[in-house]
């Protein structure tokens, strides 16, 4: 984890953004945290559950690898 300034953000974001990649930046503003910038790495199996809940689908059990089987199959067609 990286704990920057809001002014430094405001210099350097594209620096920030690609750090944000990899780790969880803090924001500080006069030396108190305000926010923070985190990886957008998607858990698969908590949007598998978020799509169940919102076609009321029966409970299923899939692994990763089974939903990277079933997204393939459906790009492939």
């Amino acid at each position: 984890m990286t704990q920057i300034s809001l002014s430094d953000l405001k210099v350097n974001p594209g620096k920030y953004v690609s750090m944000a990649q990899e780790q969880e930046i803090m924001i500080t503003r006069n030396g108190k945290i305000i926010a923070k910038i985190v990886p957008a790495k998607q858990d698969k199996k908590a949007a598998w559950e978020q799509i169940k809940s919102v076609i009321g689908a029966p409970e299923v059990q899939m692994t990763d690898a089974e939903i990277d089987t079933a997204k393939e199959e459906r790009i492939l067609g």
